[in-house]
This record gives C-alpha cells, sequence and structure tokens, in this order.
C-alpha cells in the first residue's frame, strides 16, 4: 500500500506524520488526579507497546497533576479537555506534551485563541478532535443529519479557525462510532488536509464487539495508507487497547515488531487446555520484541503442520505436547510445563 504523506509533527519525543512509524496510542481509565494510580497504568502501558499516552483533564486538580506524573514516565503525556479552556491552559502550563480539544466546545473564538497562544508559546501540537456526536445543528441540517461529509466539514472548519489565528502544528482526529461512515470520512479528509491524522473508531463497545468494529474499520482505513497515530477504544482495561492495535498493524504488516501468536480454535479432537493456555501465551509474549511468530496448537491434525510453519511451536497431544524450533522437533514435554518451557525459549531467543 502507498502510505499517505502527511506533515511531520513532534510529541515530546516521539515524532508522527510523514515517513515515521504508526505510533500507538491509549487512554488511562485512572483518575489522573491519583497520580500514583495513573503512573502505575502508563508504566504498564508503555511496557505493552503504548507510545503515546492521553489522560482526561475534567478539574484544576488533574491539570496540576500533569507535572508530577511526567517526571515518573517515559511515554508522550496528551491532555484531554473538553469545556474549560482554562484547563487547556493549566495543562500547557504543567507541561502536558500535546493536547487534545474541540474547538467547538471551548467557549468561544477569544477563549481558542488564548489556548492556541498558549500551545504556540510552547510549540506543543493540538489535536483537533470532531467526533459524529459533536456536529454542529447547521452542519446536521446542511446533510440532512450525521454523516460522513458532515464530519469532514466540521474538522477542517475548525482547523481553519486555528490557521487563522496564526498556528500550524496540528493533528485532525475525526471518529464517528459507525464504521462505514468512519472509514468513508478518513476517505474523504485524507486528500484535503496535510496534518497527521489519529484513527480510530469512536466508542466501539467491549472487548469482542469493539475489536470486531475497531479490526474492520481500522484494516480499511489503514489498507489505504491513511493513519499516523492509532487507538483500538475499548470498554474495559486499555492494556487490552494495545494488544489489539499491535495485532491490527502486525497483522498487515504495517509493524512487524512483537511476537505474532497463533493458535487453533479448538474441536473434539483437543486434548490439552488449549484455551487457558493460549491467554497466558498472549500475555507472556507482551513482554518480549522478537518479530516472530508463536503457534500453540491442541491436537495431532493441524498441529504439527502448522507448529512447523512458527519459529517456537507447541503441538499438543493427550496430557503433553512436543516443542518445536524453526520446524524441527526439539523433545516432548508435558502439560504443566508447556508454558515455562515456551518462556525459558523466549528468555534465551537471542542465543539461537
Amino acid at each position: 500500500m502507498t502510505r499517505r504523506l502527511s506533515k511531520e509533527v513532534r510529541i515530546g519525543n516521539v515524532t508522527i506524520g510523514g515517513n515515521n512509524p504508526i505510533a500507538i496510542q491509549s487512554m488511562c481509565n485512572t483518575k489522573t488526579e491519583n497520580v500514583e494510580a495513573t503512573v502505575n497504568q502508563i508504566k504498564e502501558l508503555t511496557a505493552a507497546g503504548c507510545e503515546i499516552i492521553r489522560v482526561a483533564v475534567p478539574t484544576v486538580e488533574a491539570a496540576n497533576a500533569i507535572s508530577k506524573i511526567k517526571k515518573e514516565i517515559e511515554i508522550p503525556l496528551v491532555a484531554d479537555i473538553h469545556f474549560d479552556y482554562k484547563l487547556a491552559l493549566l495543562a500547557i502550563e504543567n507541561g502536558a506534551d500535546k493536547i487534545r480539544i474541540n474547538p467547538g466546545n471551548i467557549g468561544g473564538s477569544d477563549k481558542l485563541k488564548a489556548v492556541v497562544d498558549a500551545a504556540k508559546e510552547r510549540n506543543i501540537p493540538i489535536r483537533v478532535g470532531v467526533n459524529s456526536g459533536s456536529l454542529e445543528k447547521d452542519i446536521i441540517k446542511k446533510y440532512g443529519g450525521v454523516t460522513a461529509e458532515g464530519v469532514v466539514e466540521s474538522a477542517l472548519l475548525k482547523v481553519k479557525q486555528i490557521e487563522d489565528m496564526g498556528y500550524d502544528n496540528l493533528v485532525i482526529s475525526i471518529k464517528t462510532s459507525d464504521v462505514m461512515m468512519c472509514v468513508k470520512a478518513h476517505e474523504l479528509i485524507a486528500d484535503k488536509t496535510i496534518y497527521p491524522l489519529h484513527v480510530g473508531i469512536t466508542e466501539p463497545g467491549t472487548l469482542s464487539s469493539g475489536n470486531i468494529k475497531s479490526g474492520i474499520g481500522l484494516g480499511l482505513i489503514l489498507s489505504k495508507g491513511i493513519g499516523d497515530t492509532i487507538r483500538v477504544s475499548l470498554t474495559g482495561a486499555p492494556i487490552n487497547e494495545i494488544i489489539s492495535a499491535k495485532t491490527i498493524l502486525r497483522t498487515m504488516g504495517i509493524r512487524k515488531n512483537g511476537i505474532e501468536l497463533v493458535s487453533c480454535p479448538t474441536c473434539g479432537r483437543t486434548e490439552i487446555n488449549l484455551i487457558a493456555l493460549a491467554n497466558e501465551v498472549e500475555k507472556l509474549i507482551m513482554n518480549y520484541d522478537y518479530n516472530i511468530k508463536v503457534a500453540v496448537m491442541g491436537c495431532v491434525v493441524n498441529g504439527p503442520g502448522e507448529a512447523a510453519e512458527a519459529d517456537l511451536a507447541i503441538a499438543g497431544g493427550k496430557g503433553e505436547g512436543l516443542l518445536i524450533k524453526h520446524g524441527e522437533i526439539v523433545r516432548k514435554i508435558k502439560e504443566e510445563e508447556f508454558l515455562d518451557t515456551l518462556k525459558y525459549e523466549l528468555d534465551h531467543w537471542s542465543d539461537c
């Protein structure tokens, strides 16, 4: 695929746009005022592969917490602001690496200009965020409802507002919960602006339904070369967003870092507790950055063949299995040894 070439924007120690890798982003679900809990969650997400983190800033206490949080983390911190421009100013003062605002709900052009001027003074980017649920009434009337065209028009009008204030250090985010509308909106805006695009499907749902919607929507958007940062929004623990984003990017061949896990769907021939094993292995591989394929297979039908195509694998039998490396059988191991054996092999993979 041909990547859409966008303007480069620096967010803390991460540069997006241009030919830079698509950055993986998530958002904390802790209270930002709780510095310890927020820092701990950010560190967990960073270890899993998160490269940019966003926090909610609904209060003065949350805005002031940013300076404390930043001292403890390694990745850029984005402040999410709604309604109160003073919180945006305070977040910038406390060292936010980027602010996310919707210019339509920040309180008027004079207040927007105050935010823009503060961001300009520190040269931090502004993410202009527009969701389908926040469209202006006149745009909804113009298009006869919420449409992809309306979302794009709203976003570009807000971008022009900021450009007219003398600032162009911007990132654009347009999201809808309607998957195909979101895809169309990104197709429409891609050729109308040079700014980096943060892509995602908003409010897609739980881990199950959200992953399906995000996989389809983001897969279609990314396949057109669109996207500079990505968030898989899910109802639940943010760590799942990182796992899903990495899986989507790796599946599409966009990013190669991280282990690919292959496991069979189970059937009546399965003789080991494959479901539990696969879940444990999925957690295990998050700790490694090898560009390899690991397979855990449950029976003798597909197991040996699929395992042979992986770099490291276990092909299960009745209470035991074969450890396979690079297509070669190494030895038999007992079921209770599966996870520890895989961990040992991954710990020593660089020696292979």
